[in-house]
């Protein structure tokens, strides 16, 4: 079986003055998948965060990837840039805290030169 594609990607550069793109894309998917006003906005915190985690250590002038993977009731966001040296985020970290409590799910992976920030969160009825 061959890989699968993430349902939406985007590409921004890896600056902070592009999250609201991120965020905005956040809530539009959240909200095709009947997510409630108040989970769209902890989704939308939750992107945001994962961005903190990772554009510290991105490579000057790169891109921060951004998938999306929608089901019914549950999307899934990963954010990945290329970095020199990544590094996993502190889990012991309020960053990494507030994380967790927003999403049903947070991993963070280092594979060669990227660090991609996973999260999920399922719609409040699928709790």
């Amino acid at each position: 079986m061959g890989q699968k594609h993430p349902d939406v990607e985007l590409r921004i550069p890896a600056d902070s003055a592009y999250l609201a793109v991120l965020r905005t894309a956040t809530a539009g998917l959240a909200a095709r998948l009947d997510f409630t006003l108040d989970d769209i906005e902890d989704l939308r915190i939750a992107v945001d965060e994962a961005c903190a985690m990772v554009l510290p250590q991105a490579r000057e002038h790169s891109d921060l990837t951004c998938t999306f993977d929608l089901e019914p009731t549950r999307l899934t966001v990963a954010v990945t840039a290329l970095c020199d040296s990544p590094r996993p985020p502190n889990r012991d970290g309020f960053a990494w805290t507030v994380l967790a409590a927003l999403t049903n799910e947070v991993t963070a992976d280092v594979d060669g030169d990227r660090l991609t920030v996973t999260l999920a969160r399922g719609t409040t009825d699928a709790e």
